[in-house]
């Protein structure tokens, strides 16, 4: 690959939209020690933004920095964002300036896969930006090796995920929905914990109705949210359930626990009622947000100027292996 040529300063400015799952269903620990998942994601308007210049180098050398608008965010090594830039700078033979600015909405460790899609935003800014080519096998390896969710923010829209969540095939989007998003004060739950607490009830979870019921809901438009997590975590937050049957009582279609939590989430076929359940939880962080297409993603993105991204998504989107193993992050 010849390195990228870069002769004056360039900006790009993207979204990172954030997720929710659909479904997401536990069948069990892996011998690597992951977890083998089943779950739909889909992306929602709700976002960060992610400001990536880069300018050229004096001596061949690569400086990245990092900054954002919250001050408890953590700008090194920990950052989905830095590393996502160290990983990729490398692959496309980049030299020169990165300088990232990270604007945060997505509520940090809610499970909505805020950390995740930053990182993807960052590979596909760099792409952008320096107009290298990376296969898409490769990219989605990258991204995998950084967390579970981050294949699928290469995508966005509706996808089923198997493997340990890294392994993305899109289904036909729904039609658009609103969403409303709680995003519980004082309430916070681990990854690690979530898993912990479920890990009795794992061996309940190969009967084969709940097999079929996961591939129904695949193809259905129709199908009911459906969260593994949701009995332990509930059961150690309660206001985490009473927050979901709140949402049910104002008019949610469906509500549930959003991944391992702890944002829990309704989805309205009206807006207005939407907008009015919204007003019961003066107390939290409320989002009214809508469900995004995989169409709509992708020009969100700028997915169309990433040389040969568009041949090449649709091949290794509906055909993709599972890639590298990586280190888990917060869902």
């Amino acid at each position: 690959m010849s390195k990228p040529e870069i002769s004056k300063k360039r900006s790009v400015r993207l979204p990172a939209f954030a997720k929710v799952n659909l479904c997401l269903h536990i069948a069990g620990k892996r011998p690597d020690n992951y977890h083998e998942l089943r779950t739909i994601f889909q992306t929602i308007t709700l976002k960060d933004t992610l400001t990536l210049t880069i300018a050229p180098a004096r001596s061949g050398a690569v400086d990245i920095s990092l900054r954002s608008n919250d001050p408890e965010l953590p700008l090194g090594r920990e950052n989905l964002v830095m590393r996502a830039l160290q990983a990729v700078i490398p692959e496309i033979g980049f030299s020169g300036s990165v300088a990232a600015h990270l604007e945060k909405k997505i509520p940090v460790a809610r499970g909505l896969g805020g950390g995740s899609s930053d990182a993807a935003a960052a590979l596909i800014g760099m792409l952008r930006l320096t107009k290298a080519q990376l296969p898409l096998p490769r990219l989605m390896e990258i991204a995998a090796g950084l967390g579970a969710d981050v294949p699928f923010f290469l995508f966005g829209g509706r996808a089923l995920a198997v493997n340990r969540g890294d392994e993305i095939y899109p289904l036909a989007d729904e039609p658009k929905r609103t969403v409303v998003v709680v995003s519980p004060k004082g309430i916070g739950v681990a990854t690690k914990d979530a898993y912990e607490w479920l890990a009795p009830e794992l061996t309940r979870f190969s009967k084969p109705n709940r097999i079929w019921r996961f591939c129904a809901l695949c193809w259905s438009r129709q199908g009911q949210l459906s969260n593994d997590f949701e009995g332990p975590v509930f059961s150690r937050h309660p206001r985490l359930e009473e927050i979901r049957d709140g949402l049910l009582k104002r008019g949610a279609a469906d509500a549930a626990l959003a991944g391992s939590g702890s944002a829990v989430f309704g989805v309205f076929r009206n807006p207005a009622h939407a907008r009015r359940a919204a007003r019961a939880f003066p107390e939290d962080s409320v989002y009214v947000v809508e469900t995004l297409s995989r169409e709509k993603y992708g020009q969100a993105m700028g997915l169309g100027a990433v040389a040969g991204w568009s041949a090449a998504a649709d091949k290794s989107a509906t055909a993709s292996k599972p890639a590298t193993a990586g280190k888990r992050v917060s869902r």
